[in-house]
């Protein structure tokens, strides 16, 4: 069966998401597309591609979903820290 390079694509960034238990934003930026297009590609193409990495993309999204409220509260501690960190700075 000959592939297409969408077809390859998808391949290739289900098996970069999975390997490296990454994001699709992550993914998107590794490969230059955007997050719609990786999502697109590991969701609906990979489907009839590849089943099993489908589903194996599908739990890497799943933890990251459920993760993602956790980074974003990490991301929010840290803007203060630095903010404060730089407040102290300025008043040396």
């Amino acid at each position: 069966m000959q592939f297409t390079q969408i077809q390859e694509r998808a391949v290739a960034v289900g098996r970069y998401i999975v390997e490296n238990n990454t994001t699709v934003r992550v993914a998107a930026k590794k490969f230059g597309i955007s997050k719609s297009t990786v999502h697109k590609d590991v969701t609906c193409k990979l489907k009839t591609i590849d089943p099993k990495l489908c589903k194996e993309v599908k739990a890497v999204l799943a933890k990251n979903k459920m993760e993602r409220h956790i980074r974003g509260g990490l991301a929010t501690k840290h803007k203060y820290e630095r903010l404060n960190q730089l407040k102290i700075k300025n008043k040396k």
